[in-house]
Order: C-alpha cells, then structure tokens, then sequence
C-alpha cells in the first residue's frame, strides 16, 4: 500500500490535493500535516484520512514523519504571506523546515514533490524559464529562491532520491477563501462583483499575470510524483492574461454588467507580468494545463455560489 504525505494539507492547494489522492487512489493510506496557522479545517470536509496536527518546524512532530516511513512527501506547508516582512520566520518556516524534509526523505528513500513559486523571478525577463536569472524581491520570492537553491544541491549529492519543485504562478480555484488577504485576485473581483460593488483595479488593469486553476496544480503534483525525473518546473499556463480579461469573464460568468474602477497602485513592488515558460514542465513531468480562464473561472464561480457564504469575506 502507498503511504502519502500532504504537509499544508488543509491549506489551499494542499487540501484539494488531500482531496484528490483519496479520489484517485482509494488504496492509498494519505496523511494531511498541517498546523491550522493559515489552513482551515473546513478545507477538509469530505476527507476521510488521517490528520496530524503539528508544525513542519517542530522536531516531534518531524520525528512522527520519519517514522511514517511515507513513499511521498507532497510539501506544501508555508509561510505564504508575501507582504511578511519577517526575515527569520519566513526562511526558519519555509527553508530550514524544507532541509529538515529532504533529510527525512533521504532516511526514508521517499519521493520529495514540494512547492516553489513564481515569486522567485520577481520582475525578470518574460516568458519566465526556469534557468533564467533569478530576481526575487521580497523575503517570501527568496525563501522560495533558497529552497530552489538547496534542491538543486540535493538533486546533484542524492540522484537515488526523486525530488520535483514546481514553481506556482498565479493560483486560483476552490478552496481558497480562508487565505484571506493572499486570496488571488479572481477570488477578490468575483466577490466584490457578487455582492454589488464595482470591481477595483490598479491604473488600468493592463497587467498581465499567468492564471493557474487550482486542478491543474494538482495534477502537476500528481504528474510530478508519477515522473522518474527529478528537477525544479513552472506551474502555468504559459499564457499571461490581463486583469481587465479577468474582469470580464467574471462578468459574463454572472451576467451582470459593472463599471471597473481603476485607482493608482500603492505598492513599490508589484510583479506587473508574469508568464511560465514551460519547457522543463513539458519535459520533466510530461504535463501541460488543460484550463484556460475562460474555463476555470466559471467552473469556479459556481463553486463558490454552492459554497461559499459572501458575508463571511471581507477583503
């Protein structure tokens, strides 16, 4: 029987990922480690494995991991608050706690599939490829930066243990809504649509992101762990689309006709256009996206019309 790790298992990606495993192998023992900082338990609603309550940075409960003995590690926990300013939590939580992982993983010969980020490139060239100069500007891009750096190290000393990163662009889709502010801007412009208001945009809405479904990370994952590759890929759609192109899919999705409002964007930085290569996803993992926005975003208002309770969000 495959033994299966989800750290961050009731977070965003994670749960729909927890979700999934069950679904498609039914004989396979999966095990969620989260420790509700930032996941929610209404994320795993429906889940019928095992959930460990503990901390990937305390040593206990990496001692209980070890002795799990799981084929596969999906690591997805994080501190993923890109606005944390905290220099020594964010690296202790993302890349100390990640060198502790891959230790386990050694011991245990299992399978590393963990979360990189986008975050790493942060204004650099487009389409962004995975070789390219890495430029991350806030603490959360170079944690994610030196967790990519201490995988390559380890791929090269440990070629017998099969490690993937998968570099996250601009994640949407269910489950998302207890990460609050971090929530993607899908999310936030839907639910300011639905309850009545105009959506808000920066001066004037013609930046350009690469809009991922939350399924297609899953997959990715899936991919990822099903490959005899190891390496660091782009989680994308390789196609950058428009906050504007955003907005009026949203609006078609709901039939409803709104004005945007445009104002000037506060931030010094702002990652104004992101795009994956995805060369090296092709490659190492065989996969490529199956959801466009014009998809994914109706498919996901009306998981949030079934689910979701607008007056319990407030962006």
């Amino acid at each position: 029987m495959k033994r299966f790790l989800v750290t961050g298992g009731a977070g965003f990606i994670g749960s729909n990922l927890a979700l999934e495993l069950r679904k498609r192998y039914p004989d396979a023992e999966v095990v969620v480690l989260d420790d509700f900082s930032s996941g929610h338990f209404k994320n795993l609603i429906g889940f019928d494995g095992e959930i460990i309550t503990g901390s990937i940075t305390d040593p206990e409960t990496v001692k209980k991991i070890e002795e799990r003995n799981f084929d596969v590690i999906f690591h997805q926990a994080a501190n993923v608050d890109t606005t944390d300013t905290r220099q020594k939590e964010m690296m202790e939580v993302n890349c100390e706690a990640f060198k502790t992982i891959l230790q386990t993983a050694l011991k245990n010969n299992s399978s590393i599939i963990y979360a990189s980020s986008a975050a790493v490139y942060g204004n650099g060239e487009v389409p962004m490829k995975v070789n390219q100069k890495l430029l991350p500007e806030n603490v959360y891009g170079f944690s994610k930066y030196a967790m990519d750096m201490v995988a390559y190290k380890f791929i090269k000393e440990h070629p017998e243990i099969h490690i993937v990163g998968l570099r996250y662009f601009n994640v949407y889709g269910p489950r998302e809504t207890f990460k609050g502010k971090m929530a993607s801007m899908v999310l936030k412009l839907a639910v300011q649509i639905m309850k009545g208001k105009k959506p808000r945009l920066f001066k004037w809405g013609e930046q350009k992101r690469d809009f991922v479904y939350v399924m297609d990370c899953v997959e990715a994952n899936i991919k990822g762990m099903e490959s005899e590759k190891s390496g660091i890929v782009n989680v994308g759609t390789g196609k950058a689309r428009t906050f504007n192109d955003v907005v009026k899919i949203i609006k078609e999705s709901l039939g409803i006709e709104v004005e945007t409002e445009y104002f000037d964007n506060p931030y010094k930085f702002y990652q104004n256009y992101t795009e994956a290569d995805l060369t090296e996803t092709e490659q190492i993992l065989g996969w490529t996206p199956e959801t466009p926005i014009e998809k994914g975003i109706p498919e996901y208002i009306e998981w949030i019309r079934e689910n979701v309770d607008l007056d319990e969000i407030d962006f």
